[in-house]
């Protein structure tokens, strides 16, 4: 199954979560595709000492998670693409939306 996870906040536990949840679902031979988007794009500067969203974000991506991040999003924060939030589009969005069997949102 290929599950979309759309992160639309800069929450450290909502964002731990949703890393969380989509490492589970890689681990269990999914396919799982998130998008950032808003304040999402924030994530990989998330510093909180009880929800470790960065090593949260190693482990999904160290099991072959995909990560997307609005590049308008990123532009409005004054902030440029990374390994962990690479300049994506709404047409990338949409593609993840149309191949998903599943679509979840955080934020």
């Amino acid at each position: 199954m290929i599950i979309g996870i759309i992160i639309n906040t800069s929450e450290p536990e909502t964002v731990w979560n949703a890393f969380r949840f989509g490492t589970t679902s890689l681990l269990n031979d999914h396919e799982v595709k998130i998008f950032l988007l808003g304040r999402g794009v924030e994530s990989e500067n998330i510093r909180d000492e009880k929800f470790n969203v960065q090593e949260q974000i190693k482990l999904f991506m160290g099991n072959s998670g995909k990560i997307f991040a609005c590049g308008t999003c990123l532009k409005a924060r004054q902030m440029v693409g990374s390994e962990v939030c690479p300049i994506s589009t709404m047409r990338d969005l949409l593609h993840i939306v149309e191949e998903s069997n599943r679509i979840l949102t955080f934020g």
